[in-house]
């Protein structure tokens, strides 16, 4: 988890949430991935679909069978669709996300009845860490954003 949250800076570092994730294959690293969907454009590239894409590539293989995946977030419905089409064995995150989180806090898709492939999951490791460096993260963008406000304003004011 902790490489994880290195990933999560990386994001971090580049203007995006910062979520990271890593595949672990019989206790080796096989992929990683971290959040770029503003700079890629791509409404897709959460960090557990990239992790999950660089799995399948690693193993030649998109069934990821005996697989972890450590992440920062507790993952959105499309990351939490993607774990259970890949059939990763388990899945485990950090922060809860009480807002969209998708296993288990908003929804339960790895353990719905209804799925064809269950995964095991463990949430909260290091999620004090994890959360703060999510709520780190947007109290810097809401000050960013206020602060931009607040200058577009005074500029108005002086062009008046």
């Amino acid at each position: 988890m902790r490489y994880a949250l290195s990933l999560a800076k990386r994001a971090q570092d580049n203007n995006e949430v910062p979520v990271g994730a890593v595949l672990v294959s019989q206790g080796a690293l096989i992929a990683e991935g971290w959040n770029h969907p503003v700079a890629s454009h791509d409404p897709t590239a959460h960090a557990e679909i990239m992790a999950l894409r660089n799995g399948g590539r690693a193993l030649n293989n998109y069934r990821l069978l005996d697989t972890t995946l450590y992440v920062t977030l507790e993952p959105c419905v499309m990351c939490a669709g993607a774990m259970v089409h890949s059939r990763i064995s388990r899945l485990v995150f950090g922060a809860s996300d009480g807002k969209t989180g998708a296993a288990g806090s908003l929804l339960d898709v790895p353990g719905h009845p209804g799925m064809n492939h269950r995964i095991e999951v463990t949430g909260g490791v290091l999620a004090d860490e994890c959360a703060s460096q999510l709520s780190e993260f947007f109290r810097l963008r809401r000050a960013q954003k206020k602060a931009l406000r607040q200058a577009q304003r005074e500029n108005q004011s002086l062009s008046s």
